[in-house]
């Protein structure tokens, strides 16, 4: 999406790239730390690009929501993700973009870890897609600060 090009970049732990939307330069990173330790890499892409806290769009998976479901907000807590948790402590910040996209929960006996450690199934994956496209479809409202506007049209 965006013609994103990603290249290895071991000082930010993870696949970066850096693209244009809506006019504005905006860079991607995708750890490749443990979820639970994302928080390195983000902290040290912020810090060395000098990107404020409240510049930054974190997209997460979200038991909570239904499959494909994706809503956005600002801020809040790390609700038990402990991915959420390591970013906000190494950021010092809550204040942050999140981009939340629905997983479901596990049907037992499969445990939540097992769950979210384990590829979707084909037709799970195909709805997160979607919702991923629709995102990356509207991205320029985010970029030019238009939350509700950005949320409205992810419903």
């Amino acid at each position: 999406m965006h013609n994103a090009r990603w290249s290895v970049d071991g000082r930010f732990h993870g696949l970066c790239a850096e693209v244009l939307i809506a006019g504005s330069r905006v860079r991607l990173l995708q750890p490749e730390t443990f979820m639970n330790r994302s928080g390195v890499a983000v902290a040290r892409l912020a810090d060395y690009f000098r990107i404020d806290v409240a510049q930054i769009l974190v997209v997460h998976d979200e038991l909570d929501f239904a499959v494909g479901v994706v809503r956005a907000k600002k801020g809040g807590g790390h609700a038990g993700h402990n991915g959420l948790k390591d970013i906000i402590a190494h950021l010092g910040s809550r204040d942050f973009y999140r981009l939340r996209i629905g997983i479901g929960r596990p049907t037992p006996p499969q445990s939540v870890v097992d769950y979210v450690l384990s590829a979707p199934p084909r037709n799970d994956r195909e709805k997160i897609q979607q919702a991923i496209t629709m995102a990356c479809g509207n991205m320029d409202l985010l970029i030019d600060e238009q939350l509700a506007r950005f949320a409205e049209a992810l419903c």
